[in-house]
């Protein structure tokens, strides 16, 4: 994996001044009137945190107005369940808080641990949890810890960005820069331009963050099409949301194909080694222009019926060339719903009803290859015929609050495919027997409690079958423990 290895020190760094600045990060009370309150020196950092705020709102004070009726995409909303049905595409946050103040900067640090046990050995584990942020061995896991700045640039852009780090079985530290990317605040006819490294707008699960997942590990058939840590890379896309009575938003995307968070693409040479597409090498291939790129695009709306109930659908597409060959090429495709109930009076944000799936298929032309086993004797290489490798799956889950703190849910999973893979140790071709595409199978109970808006405490079991392990199933139960200290704005669910 691209990343910093072995970064304890460094990290305690971070951590050190993230704990420094959150503080300041927070908006602070105006004093009552029986307060004194004695003004900032004019060269003190308040001072100058001060000159620029107002800077930045007679700026934005002097940009046109949106006239009167039309649509306004809604702002991120904020509920102590975690549970948020967004408007618009995921970073659509202005930097603007509730008062049309802005917010320079939000900072904050969010920690996930998980202790379980399973019947499967630790090797298996891995293979079962394919996120690279799931628990991964029996004991503990220190699956993520999240620093996310984020604020207003000017009265144009917004900033976010995201740094991960994890430890993996084996005892490392890798800490990754997992998003860093700008989104225009300001252009009309509800256009949205984003720009940087950033999550694939794909479905509803790729471009949301673990900590503001309902379950603690990626699904199947996520992990299976676009790897542990999802699709993600440079790039940039454009999204329109049309001035009508029904909300839609229309997305047109393009990124770079190549690197480890682009598995069924490009890839590396370090993707192919550790988890090839059906058993095929990986072959350098040039980028010679906008067609050796990621193409993604999205379709979204809402309906509502009442106070009460509000339904989200969309419907995803990807294109780009693969690792395969010159004329190897991947298609993605995916259509995904959420659907919510909360009562109009609430306790806190419970009761609450949550019903959320997502189907995903990917189409991979794998060239014609040779498996050279002994150079020195042409006899003894393996021909490896063109051919395409398709591969499905969905999963579909639903999460009940039935009272303030405390709500459970069920989730089923499965994931299937055809196309033989090939086994480059045996010299055979079977689906069946590779771990990444045979049939698999899923379900996973979950119960949870949230004390707070910023902590919760999730127990999962997980029920996993798969073709490649033979006829036995296997049992895992995990307990993840998730805290958040900060300002951290919403992702869309």
């Amino acid at each position: 994996m691209s990343n910093l290895r072995s970064f304890g020190p460094p990290l305690c760094g971070v951590l050190f001044v993230s704990s420094v600045l959150v503080p300041r990060a927070v908006a602070q009370t105006p004093p009552g009137p029986t307060q004194a309150q004695s003004p900032p020196a004019s060269n003190s950092p308040d001072a100058a945190t001060e000159a620029r705020r107002r800077s930045l709102e007679e700026a934005r004070a002097a940009l046109p107005q949106a006239q009167p009726g039309a649509w306004q995409p809604q702002q991120p909303g904020n509920t102590s369940t975690g549970l948020r049905l967004q408007q618009g595409p995921a970073g659509t946050a202005t930097g603007v808080n509730a008062a049309g103040s802005f917010r320079l900067i939000d900072i904050s640090l969010d920690v996930i641990g998980s202790v379980g046990t399973s019947t499967a050995r630790n090797d298996v584990i891995q293979q079962l949890q394919g996120g690279h942020h799931d628990p991964k061995q029996r004991g503990f896991t220190m699956q993520q810890a999240e620093l996310a700045l984020a604020g207003a640039v000017d009265p144009y852009f917004r900033l976010d960005s995201h740094i991960t780090s994890v430890i993996d079985p084996d005892g490392e530290t890798i800490v990754e820069l997992e998003e860093a990317y700008a989104t225009t605040t300001s252009l009309p006819h509800g256009l949205q331009v984003k720009m940087g490294h950033y999550l694939t707008e794909f479905g509803r699960i790729n471009p949301v963050h673990l900590h503001d997942w309902d379950w603690g590990d990626q699904p199947v058939v996520v992990s299976r099409v676009f790897g542990g840590d999802g699709l993600r890379a440079p790039g940039a896309r454009v999204s329109y949301i049309p001035q009508t009575d029904v909300y839609y938003d229309f997305q047109l995307g393009v990124q770079n194909a190549s690197g480890e968070t682009a598995k069924s693409f490009l890839a590396n040479d370090e993707v192919y080694g550790e988890e090839p597409i059906g058993g095929r090498f990986f072959q350098e291939r040039d980028v010679r222009g906008l067609k050796d790129s990621l193409w993604t695009a999205r379709a979204s709306s809402s309906l509502t019926w009442n106070d009460t109930n509000v339904f989200n659908y969309g419907v995803s597409a990807l294109y780009g060339p693969n690792a395969t060959g010159n004329d190897g090429e991947t298609f993605v495709y995916g259509a995904d719903f959420v659907y919510l109930w909360r009562p109009v009076s609430t306790d806190k944000g419970w009761p609450f009803f949550k019903l959320q799936g997502e189907w995903i298929g990917r189409v991979f032309d794998a060239s014609a290859q040779i498996d050279e086993n002994d150079p020195l004797n042409g006899a003894d290489d393996v021909v490896v015929p063109g051919d395409t490798l398709r591969d499905h799956g969905f999963f579909l889950q639903g999460l009940w609050g039935f009272q303030r703190g405390w709500s459970t849910g069920l989730r089923g999973e499965y994931a299937t495919g055809s196309g033989e893979s090939y086994d480059a140790v045996a010299d055979t071709f079977s689906r069946a027997a590779d771990f990444d595409r045979t049939d698999r199978l899923r379900i996973s109970p979950v119960l949870v409690f949230q004390p707070s808006e910023f902590s919760r405490i999730r127990l999962q079991y997980n029920y996993d079958e798969s073709d490649h392990l033979g006829d036995s199933g296997e049992h895992s139960v995990w307990i993840t423990f998730q805290t958040l200290i900060g300002v951290h704005q919403p992702h869309r669910m």
